[in-house]
């Protein structure tokens, strides 16, 4: 075949068949494809191996408080009581926070404290024992809202849980793990047991003790608690603080020496105020007077 005057040979069938076109209608040979496929096969091979893992941290993270801006007690307490202009004295409460260096896996502070300045005194407490006993009467004498033993089962399975605490005499000790309470009052922390001190002999005194106290637990590596209402003075919230930090460093003592446990950070805050990170400090030389502070 000529054209133009060039000679221009055919092309057999077979050659045809080792040719492939592609999209661009340019001939591609199966070589080029194939190498190309094994190319790509490789390439995600390579995405397919499995990452490493990320070592994950033993301990709780805390902030370094080089940089972190920190405030006296007076200073704190004067701007929460900005966040709480117009709240009732009584309603709302100041928070402490205490952060700790701590492992995850580590045992856990838990406690009960009388603070010298009760922060909340109207608890009901419960205390379970035969009912029309001198127990439940020396209890209800000291200040318990409900005694008795069938009549408090009865009402905890009918889910009316109508205290803020509870304990249980050694006589009645064995009906109440009979009337199977642990499920419902042990996610609330009201299961009286003896690892907690709330299974107990002399129900006046451990009833009078609980008034007016507050338990505090660890949580995360934070252990908080109400050191006081809005109208205290700044003098006895820095008592209750006082003996809250105290308690807090005697729990730690007592813990094994494998157990490291150290206060990293103090914040205190209120029900509607932030919180603010002290420094230690009671007053600054710009803190107002204590008596302006007093005064709502």
């Amino acid at each position: 075949m000529a054209l133009a005057g060039v000679l221009i040979a055919p092309i057999p069938k077979q050659a045809f068949r080792s040719v492939i076109y592609s999209p661009l209608h340019i001939p591609v040979s199966r070589g080029c494809l194939q190498s190309a496929s094994v190319r790509h096969a490789s390439n995600n091979a390579k995405k397919e191996e499995p990452e490493k893992k990320k070592k994950l941290r033993t301990t709780f993270r805390q902030f370094s408080l080089k940089d972190a801006e920190q405030f006296a007690l007076c200073d704190a307490i004067r701007y929460i009581r900005a966040f709480e202009v117009g709240r009732s004295p009584t309603s709302s409460k100041y928070d402490m926070a205490l952060k700790l260096r701590t492992m995850k896996n580590g045992a856990v502070i838990r406690n009960r404290l009388r603070l010298p300045h009760p922060v909340n005194t109207s608890l009901r407490i419960c205390v379970i024992c035969p009912p029309d006993s001198p127990i439940s009467a020396a209890a209800i004498n000291a200040g318990a809202s409900l005694v008795g033993e069938d009549v408090i089962f009865d009402a905890v399975k009918e889910g009316r849980i109508e205290f803020d605490r509870c304990l249980c005499h050694t006589d009645s000790a064995s009906k109440l793990n009979k009337a199977g309470l642990g499920r419902i009052l042990g996610p609330k922390g009201l299961m009286p047991s003896t690892k907690f001190g709330t299974i107990v002999k002399d129900v006046g005194v451990s009833v009078k003790g609980m008034i007016g106290a507050s338990e505090y637990r660890e949580r995360l590596g934070v252990i908080r608690m109400a050191v006081g209402q809005l109208g205290f003075a700044p003098e006895e919230i820095q008592a209750n603080i006082r003996t809250f930090m105290e308690a807090v460093k005697k729990d730690i003592a007592l813990l094994s020496e494998k157990t490291s446990k150290e206060i990293h950070e103090v914040v205190l805050s209120s029900t509607n105020a932030p919180g603010f990170s002290l420094n230690g400090d009671f007053r600054s030389p710009t803190s107002v007077s204590t008596r302006e502070l007093s005064i709502l």
